[in-house]
């Protein structure tokens, strides 16, 4: 299985913390958001190939902080030629450079490099093996208003996803998705094809919403917590709140 892990946003909502510094780099007691993802990652055996997927701004910050990194996977980092937030590709759109780019013919694990999370990839992974189709990993989530600012997922009783929404205004359901996936690789031709016809690059959502309506798609419904750090307050909220999550 190979891995890619998407970090070319800009977040510009998070300045002047993310001016001159990548939001995955960012630090959370003494590590980068990165190091926990791939502390979280190294669990699964089968990856042996993580692809870094950034902008030009940001792509010596990555490769630099590559070298530091004690991992048995192999890295690459990759620029996607972007260099502001008013040209950069969107989350689809980055996923489809590299697969243009660079031949993956296996399944793949697809992550937001800028998410911090206690749910374990090596269980999303087991399920993924046990559903044999491609996944996308949700939450039970409470407040109206997060539901609003996420994608949301319908499932069926077998916990096939019925329907997908990016930023619904009335949820079908209290399932969030929170930017982590799995494709089969039978899949990976279809990102292409997604692109080609016009449809929306920018959410990571929209690749399973469409899908959904093409080809199973199942929901590993996980227990834990994900945190989208988007502005400065969040950042200090999570630096000061949940440090017991995530340092034992």
């Amino acid at each position: 299985m190979k891995a890619v892990i998407l970090v070319a946003g800009y977040a510009t909502r998070l300045f002047p913390l993310t001016e001159n510094k990548p939001k995955a780099l960012l630090e959370f007691w003494g590590k980068p958001i990165l190091n926990y993802i791939f502390d979280n990652m190294d669990k699964i055996d089968e990856i042996d190939e993580v692809y870094i997927v950034s902008n030009s701004r940001f792509y010596n910050n990555f490769s630099e902080w590559s070298k530091t990194l004690s991992t048995s996977k192999v890295i690459h980092v990759v620029d996607d030629g972007t260099d502001s937030d008013s040209n950069k590709l969107g989350a689809i759109g980055d996923l489809n450079m590299l697969l243009n780019s660079h031949k993956i013919d296996d399944d793949m694990m697809v992550l937001l490099g800028d998410n911090l999370f206690t749910y374990s990839l090596l269980e999303f992974y087991k399920y993924f093996k046990k559903v044999n189709a491609d996944c996308v990993c949700v939450k039970h989530v409470k407040e109206l208003e997060e539901l609003q600012r996420i994608g949301v997922v319908e499932l069926a009783d077998d916990q096939k996803v019925i329907s997908f929404e990016e930023k619904p205004k009335v949820p079908k359901s209290d399932l969030g998705a929170f930017g982590a996936y799995i494709y089969k690789k039978e899949t990976i031709p279809l990102v292409k094809r997604y692109v080609d016809e016009g449809n929306n690059v920018d959410a990571p959502g929209n690749l399973p919403a469409w899908l959904c309506k093409r080809q199973d798609v199942y929901a590993y419904v996980f227990e834990g917590e994900c945190f989208d750090i988007g502005t400065v307050a969040s950042y200090k909220e999570v630096q000061e709140n949940y440090k017991y999550l995530f340092v034992k």
